[in-house]
């Protein structure tokens, strides 16, 4: 499941990072306590921060415009 970011703003992907990286943490707990279902998820919650990273730092760069 890719999202489109390239959509968002520069203030809503910094938002969207934050809230993805809750959930990795949260993720990341979770398997510890071993109630994890999905183990997929961990590499497409850190996939997502990845490609977030990307366009915020286009932003940064210049590449992108607010």
């Amino acid at each position: 499941m890719m999202e489109k970011y390239s959509d968002l703003t520069y203030e809503e992907l910094l938002n969207k990072k934050e809230e993805l990286h809750k959930k990795l943490m949260d993720h990341r707990f979770n398997n510890v306590l071993g109630h994890v279902d999905n183990n997929l998820e961990k590499r497409n919650l850190r996939r997502n921060i990845a490609r977030l990273n990307t366009v915020i730092h286009e932003f940064k760069l210049g590449i992108r415009k607010a």
